[in-house]
């Protein structure tokens, strides 16, 4: 958000300071939390919903995971910043070749190599290792708007202020998506290891759409951020407006596709019968208010690019966070397993309401100030 706004205002060697200080710093602090869940794995994946017969393959996995995720915060910086300079076909091949990749290996390691659980953690890990190679050729060319180098790494408190104040709100959104998922599939564990799996897959199926909409924020982020920082007001109405359009098009598609073969989609995972049985149903709950995944989401990146981050950073954990959080710990009480498989229903129905409050103010705000 940050540098797209510097770009806006052709301030070049502040956004080479800035990017330089986010790159270093992921590095930094990555190794840091790395370091910090390993020496806590244990109750860390009791707290994410790990049984006693699913712990010993957690750890197995976990293990060699968390060394890939050094390198992924490094990738997910790499990515930011080659977007936030317009290079999204970079981040997108990057992404494409680290996932492709991993998809190969996952099934050859695990079952052709007899590494099982083990085998899955290690293809994530060389596809990240690939991933990153890809970026640093792309930044190493020194044909990028933004330049990387230690010459360019001063960090200061400006600096850290506005990347924090508005990171911040990403970080926390990252932090309540795996507490809510941990939540899920702490408060289905008292159902089974089959709620558990159950949950499990379903939240991966939505993740898959969710991902989507994600991506296309990743386009209108640096473009709201740059005509915000050039007060180019009518044309960030027009990316609005065609990001809603798009974003809320993709999740009416994505939700027919799940109430029509919710069954068959489940059934390339498992072939369970208790399974498919919770499966099945909470997948469509889970889906009922997709449709206002693209609305929500606009709003949020809109207010955080424009630097706004107070109000982004409430619309950007609501969903997960400010409002699911009480919503799953309540509603199994009352409901039972409908009040896990609802829960996120119940949470999405209350920040629609939310972020259309703030989606009426914002834009009275911009028509003033054309």
């Amino acid at each position: 958000s940050y540098i797209s706004r510097l770009l806006g205002k052709q301030d070049m060697e502040k956004a080479h300071q800035v990017a330089s200080t986010a790159m270093f710093s992921s590095v930094l602090t990555s190794i840091i939390a790395a370091g910090i869940i390993y020496a806590m794995l244990t109750p860390v994946l009791t707290f994410m919903g790990a049984t006693e017969t699913i712990m010993p393959f957690a750890k197995k996995y976990a293990v060699i995971f968390i060394i890939s995720t050094v390198f992924s915060a490094v990738n997910v910086t790499s990515g930011n910043l080659a977007v936030s300079q317009g290079a999204s076909n970079i981040s997108l091949t990057a992404m494409l070749t680290g996932a492709i990749l991993n998809m190969v290996l996952d099934p050859n390691f695990i079952y052709p190599f007899h590494l099982g659980v083990e085998g899955a953690a290690i293809a994530t890990l060389i596809s990240q290792i690939v991933t990153l190679g890809i970026y640093i050729r792309f930044f190493a060319a020194g044909k990028t708007a933004i330049k990387i180098g230690m010459s360019y790494f001063k960090p200061s408190r400006e600096t850290y202020s506005e990347m924090i104040k508005i990171g911040i709100s990403t970080l926390l959104l990252q932090l309540f998506q795996s507490l809510s998922m941990s939540l899920i599939s702490n408060t289905a564990s008292h159902y089974g290891d089959e709620a558990v799996a159950a949950m499990g897959i379903v939240l991966r199926i939505v993740t898959i759409g969710a991902n989507v909409v994600f991506g296309y924020m990743k386009g209108f982020q640096p473009m709201a951020g740059f005509n915000y920082g050039a007060k180019n007001y009518p044309r960030l109405l027009t990316a609005i407006k065609s990001c809603i359009k798009w974003t809320t098009g993709f999740c009416i598609i994505f939700t027919m596709i799940i109430f029509l073969f919710a069954s068959p989609l489940l059934s390339l995972f498992s072939n369970d019968v208790r399974v498919l049985e919770i499966a099945v149903p909470a997948l469509r709950a889970n889906t009922i208010m997709f449709f206002t995944f693209g609305l929500q989401f606009t709003y949020s990146t809109l207010y955080l690019a424009m630097g706004k981050a107070l109000v982004g950073g409430i619309l950007n954990v609501c969903r997960q966070g400010i409002l699911f959080i009480p919503v799953i710990m309540v509603l199994p009480t009352i409901w039972g397993m409908n009040g896990v498989i609802y829960s996120q229903a119940v949470a999405d129905l209350l920040t629609t309401f939310v972020t259309i409050y703030f989606a009426f103010k914002i834009h009275n705000q911009l028509k003033q100030a054309i």
